[in-house]
């Protein structure tokens, strides 16, 4: 079960709260894109990127340069998968059906060398399933040039919206088109770098996602 504290209770529409950590995890297997929320000199900044998820931790990934992945101070994390566009019959009720998690806490800095091979792979997985075997792995020049984070799930929510606009009663004898707009992610056919001096086909591992495999 997902713990509860006071920063991942939901106030309203407490019926859309997930409770099984095991919809975090599907949730999180789902998406592509995190948002990163930190706040840097005071400010507060949101960066989109990519992560990867092994158990119950969370990688992420910069460059060591980067200021906003420094260690050591609390981060939010959110991953949104969107469903549908929700059209009401009145403005104020329209919505969208999704899926999202909230992940707060602080991020230890990964040193251990195997741990941090293991992270970047996730990410890269994450976003390439099958790739990372396929390509050249990273140097040593690039490993000491890109910093790991770890963020434990510990602390997580799922909010969950599903099904058609929830309009006042006195609202469904407007003559307004009232439903649900679905909406999905897929994968369009493979376009070739057109550096590649080889003459390769896309491999199967990425076209698996253009035919559904």
């Amino acid at each position: 079960m997902l713990s509860t504290t006071e920063r991942t209770r939901l106030r309203r529409a407490k019926h859309k709260a997930g409770t099984d950590r095991a919809e975090l995890h599907d949730l999180l297997d789902e998406g592509l894109v995190c948002h990163l929320g930190v706040v840097v000199d005071g400010s507060p900044r949101v960066l989109p990127t990519g992560y990867g998820r092994i158990g119950d931790t969370l990688y992420l990934h910069g460059s060591t340069g980067a200021r906003s992945l420094q260690a050591g101070g609390e981060v939010c994390v959110t991953v949104t998968l969107l469903d549908g566009i929700v059209m009401a019959r009145s403005g104020f009720h329209h919505s969208v059906n999704h899926r999202s998690a909230m992940v707060f806490g602080t991020p230890r800095l990964v040193t251990d060398e195997q741990e941090r091979w293991d992270g970047l792979r996730a990410i890269t997985e994450q976003l390439a399933p099958g790739q990372w075997d396929a390509v050249r792995p990273p140097n040593a020049k690039e490993m000491a040039a890109t910093r790991v984070l770890a963020l434990s799930l510990e602390e997580a929510s799922v909010k969950v919206r599903t099904g058609p606009p929830n309009d006042e009663e006195s609202d469904h004898a407007t003559p307004v088109w009232a439903g649900v707009q679905p909406v999905r992610t897929v994968f369009d056919p493979p376009v070739t770098d057109p550096a590649l001096i080889h003459d390769l086909p896309a491999p199967e591992h990425v076209l698996a996602r253009v035919t559904g495999g």
